[in-house]
Order: structure tokens, then C-alpha cells, then sequence
């Protein structure tokens, strides 16, 4: 079976700007099964709604809206789609250089360099920097393009100062790699987001990337800095989590959905993941999303 590498998004910058700003209503940026990368770096504010977040070997759930700044040629899924329930989504696309190759070495811009080179392991914020930078940044679309630069600028300055973020690959993934490294993570992170429901094999996946199984654990331990088992149920975990927040169905549901094949492994991991039962964390994430 083949499996397709992430695409190669080509972005043009909004007229008039160096940048591009664009304003989804609703469901219409239906991204979320497009594993995609750009060399422009990405900061989306969804306005609402819960959903998952791929991004390089990470993945996790998000409620109540999320505000993500994310690398350049870092891989990642979309955010939003019908069942996301989000009231709109914004998107801005950045160049590194897009104001120049020595603008950002000026001292007045060192805090945007430095939040700049956290986001290549991409980086999600919450609290009050999510609401307070998400009201920026749609209001960014009524700005005239100079005003809305010195935004975006104003914008990176107070993300830099935010103590209310996660460095969602804070331990060292990266696709810096040559080509031939990057086709084969990409390969295994394709195969696991459309067979995670399925028992996975490693002597299947390591086939797919043609390496002998010892090789191919050493290779994905080296890129990730997690064995292929732990992506696995990771993977498996953040399913599970939408399914007990957004869904009418049983735990025990829940568990096989989410490609488990034994409960009492699965009540263990979810615990352990999450610091929460499936049911505690059914009641509290519903109240959440409602």
C-alpha cells in the first residue's frame, strides 16, 4: 500500500502585504486529514470549538479554542472541520526572511527571533494570552496593511513574553533532515493516522520504509525522541479523548474506536496520559465544550 508524503503547500502573500492573512468562517478551512508543510511560519487562533492538533510527532486534544504558532517545514494537520464546532479560524502565513534577512537581528526584535526559533517545535498558548492575542488577531482584518503589520510584530513581541505556552516537540523532534529521512517519517506518520484504528505491526511499518525492524526502532527513537509503540498509543489516546468530550458512546466504545483491543490496558494508559479517568475525564471536558 502506498502512502502518500506531507504536501507541499505553495502560499502567496496577501496583497498589498508581505504576509498573508486569511479569516475562515466556521468549517470552510476543512484541512484537518491534510498532512501538509509550508517553509512559512503559521500562527492560527481558533476562535472556539475542540479538535486535534498534529503537529510533527506531537499530538494532542484542545478545548475551547487554541492559539498555535507553529515552524517552518514543520508538518502538521489541519485544526478545524465539521465536527470541530469552532465560530471561525485565522491563519497567517510568514516568511523567516519576509522583511528582510537582517531585519530580526535588529536588538529592538530580539524577542521576536527568539519566539520565532521556539516555534520550530511548535508551540500552542493558552489563558489569557489565547484570548487576548486571538482578539488581536481578528481584529487584524479590518487593519489597512501597514497597521497591520506593526500588529503582527506587536503580536510575536507579546508571545515572547507569555508564560502560557507548550513547546509541543520539546523533546527535539525535527524534520531538519536530509530528504531521504524526511520521506520515511512522513511515510510512518501518514500510515499511523490512517490505520491507528487497526493493530499495527512493526515489522509492516518497517517494510513500508524498507529497514529491518531493529533499524527502523533505533531510526524512529533518534527522530522522535519516543519509541513507535509510545507515538502509537499517544495517538491512539488523543482519539480516545475527542471521542469521550464529543460522542455518545460507551467508555468501553471508546476504547476499541480508538484501536484498543483490551480495556483494562487502555483505562491504565488513559490514566496515566492524562492524570484522569476516561469517565472524569468525559464529565469535565464535556462541560468544557459546551
Amino acid at each position: 500500500m502506498k502512502t502518500i508524503a506531507p504536501a507541499l503547500e505553495v502560499i502567496t502573500s496577501s496583497y498589498g502585504s508581505s504576509f498573508t492573512y486569511t479569516k475562515h468562517a466556521e468549517k470552510s478551512n476543512n484541512k484537518t486529514h491534510l498532512w501538509h508543510y509550508h517553509p512559512e511560519i503559521e500562527l492560527v487562533f481558533i476562535n472556539g470549538g475542540a479538535g486535534k492538533r498534529q503537529i510533527g510527532s506531537h499530538v494532542s486534544y484542545y478545548t475551547n479554542g487554541d492559539l498555535i504558532l507553529i515552524g517552518s517545514n514543520m508538518p502538521h494537520c489541519g485544526f478545524t472541520n465539521e465536527q470541530t464546532g469552532n465560530t471561525n479560524e485565522t491563519v497567517i502565513h510568514i516568511k523567516p526572511e519576509f522583511l528582510g534577512n537582517d531585519f530580526f537581528a535588529a536588538p529592538e526584535m530580539r524577542k521576536v527571533q527568539n519566539i520565532l526559533n521556539q516555534a520550530k517545535g511548535g508551540i500552542a498558548f493558552g489563558g489569557e494570552t489565547k484570548k487576548k492575542i486571538g482578539k488581536k488577531i481578528e481584529l487584524m482584518e479590518d487593519q489597512l496593511p501597514f497597521e497591520r503589520l506593526l500588529t503582527l510584530l506587536s503580536i510575536l513581541d507579546e508571545l515572547e513574553t507569555s508564560d502560557e505556552y507548550t513547546v509541543l516537540n520539546a523533546d527535539g523532534f525535527s524534520l531538519e533532515l536530509n530528504t531521504q529521512d524526511s520521506d520515511r517519517i512522513n511515510v510512518v506518520f501518514n500510515y499511523v493516522k490512517d490505520h491507528f484504528q487497526e493493530s499495527i505491526a512493526l515489522d509492516e511499518v518497517s517494510n513500508l520504509v524498507s529497514m529491518t525492524t531493529p533499524s527502523f526502532c533505533r531510526y524512529f527513537k533518534k527522530i522522535s525522541n519516543k519509541t513507535f509503540t509510545e507515538f502509537v498509543n499517544e495517538y491512539r489516546l488523543v482519539h480516545a479523548s475527542k471521542l469521550l468530550a464529543e460522542k455518545a458512546i460507551t467508555i468501553n466504545e471508546v476504547c476499541y474506536e480508538s484501536g484498543f483491543n483490551n480495556f483494562s490496558h487502555f483505562s491504565k494508559s488513559f490514566k496515566q496520559y492524562t492524570g484522569k479517568s476516561a469517565s472524569q475525564y468525559r464529565n469535565e471536558h464535556k462541560i468544557i465544550i459546551s
